[in-house]
């Protein structure tokens, strides 16, 4: 569930792509336009991987330990290639099939959530929640002059706990748990948001493809959050 941890935008590897602080609005708004536009390309091949693996039913085959495995050492190796091209235009490319990667994992919880009788309104309505929360953060960066670096240790914190929590529930298949955890899964990556997008605002991440990997794990996080909130909610109607 919880895939923040290994891109090098978490506090788990803070270092990664910050370089140094852009010094002027202009560089810091060029930065942040850059990440916009890269996130809102980066939904395509997401929702293209999401597709096929609906339709092909390829991850619906995966055993959750198989499942999982593939799923972290994908990530991991994706996320390693992109750290080794982000001052490149590969690195674009390599974040674009990374996102078409993360699509193509997910569609094994939407395929479930789809076959529910109300499934496809079950999914816009956890895109609409995901899109309501990342508008919201976003205004929150914008007006908030604190400095937020503080929040990092206990998102950190935060995120482990989300992790861990996953793993163990793959084994354990907890509905109760599912559902505690999506919640936790919500608030820390909505927090995720703001953290990143501030760090953005404030010229604290100057290269724009690893702010956009940060902030497409935030959304993609609490997006899964609400799926399996209002897909566990639908079940039981």
């Amino acid at each position: 569930m919880d895939n923040r941890l290994q891109t090098g935008n978490s506090p788990l590897g803070n270092s990664w792509g910050r370089g140094n602080v852009v010094s002027t609005a202009a560089q810091r708004n060029s930065v942040l336009r850059n990440t916009y536009w890269l996130l809102a390309l980066s939904m395509l091949p997401t929702v293209l991987g999401a597709w096929i693996g609906v339709t092909t039913g390829i991850t619906a085959r995966l055993g959750g330990g198989l499942g999982l495995v593939l799923f972290l050492g994908g990530a991991f190796g994706f996320m390693y290639a992109i750290e080794k091209t982000k001052n490149s235009a590969t690195g674009v490319a390599v974040l674009l099939g990374f996102t078409f990667f993360m699509g193509l994992m997910l569609s094994r919880m939407l395929s479930v959530v789809l076959g529910m009788g109300n499934g496809e309104q079950i999914v816009m309505t956890a895109f609409a929640a995901t899109a309501g929360v990342f508008g919201v953060m976003a205004v929150l960066s914008s007006v908030i002059k604190r400095d937020l670096s503080g929040m990092g240790k206990w998102l950190f914190v935060g995120a482990l706990v989300v992790f861990f929590g996953a793993i163990v529930n793959v084994f354990v298949g907890s509905t109760a748990g599912m559902m505690a955890l999506s919640v936790l899964l919500i608030g820390v990556f909505s927090l995720y948001m703001l953290y990143d997008l501030k760090r953005i605002v404030d010229g604290g991440e100057t290269n724009y493809i690893s702010a956009t990997l940060a902030l497409y794990l935030d959304i993609y996080n609490v997006f899964q959050g609400f799926l399996a909130i209002f897909g566990i909610g639908g079940s039981s109607d």
